[in-house]
């Protein structure tokens, strides 16, 4: 599993001072972007060797726990189903100290090319790093 680190500032909070709820999305993206850079996928060179990019089609998020400003967390990415045009990745971000469970959710994207955003299949070289 991935993990990514994560300081809450205070562009994350809302009038509360807890992390607005839509920011675990970007914590979520920023991780998952991480992840296939250190498997060797760049997306921003995948549009220019493949002609395809990945897109969000579904998010599915649960929050447990609030996150505040200045906390440390962890937030992990793996894969929980590859198919030939989507992946489902699973996502949690965590207190860092204690590994407190703040929100957990899955998200789906697809790989479509980049000109049509019709959908295509993943290129084999991505599945094979993916299974790293």
């Amino acid at each position: 599993m991935f993990e990514f680190p994560v300081r809450v500032y205070w562009e994350d909070t809302d009038a509360g001072g807890i992390v607005f709820y839509a920011n675990y999305l970007k914590f979520f993206e920023r991780a998952r972007t991480e992840w296939l850079r250190s498997l060797g996928v760049e997306q921003s060179k995948l549009r220019e060797t493949s002609g395809g990019i990945f897109v969000v089609g579904e998010t599915s998020v649960r929050y447990h726990r609030p996150a505040r400003l200045d906390d440390e967390l962890l937030v992990t990415a793996s894969i929980r189903e590859a198919g030939r045009a989507s992946l489902i990745i699973a996502q949690q971000a965590l207190l860092r100290a204690s590994k407190a469970l703040l929100a957990e959710g899955t998200i789906r994207i697809g790989w479509v090319e980049a000109q049509s955003l019709k959908p295509a299949r993943i290129p084999p070289i991505i599945l094979e790093a993916l299974k790293q």
